[in-house]
């Protein structure tokens, strides 16, 4: 079975929201089949917003990365997620 390794930008409500707690909610709503690989990094956007770039290893058949971008979306402190890149592995 192969297995795809998705980047995936995570954008917090504001400037003011704590990546700390927003970290912490992305682990604690990854569905099961999703795996984060490596640390997640905080990326500079502008005045003062910083985006969190969340590299996670999910197998084909688990369905894809969709129900993870469905499960990181109902975290109240993420505006909004998109997938900027898909690996096979």
């Amino acid at each position: 079975m192969s297995g795809v390794a998705a980047t995936i930008k995570v954008m917090p409500a504001d400037a003011e929201t704590d990546l700390n707690v927003l970290k912490e909610a992305i682990k604690a709503a990854m569905p099961a089949g999703g795996k984060i690989n490596g640390e997640i990094v905080e990326q500079p956007i502008a005045f003062g917003l910083k985006a969190l770039i969340v590299t996670v290893i999910v197998q084909d058949d688990e369905g894809g990365v969709e129900a993870i971008e469905d499960a990181l979306g109902q975290i109240p402190e993420a505006e909004g997620i998109s997938v900027t890149n898909l690996d096979r592995i």
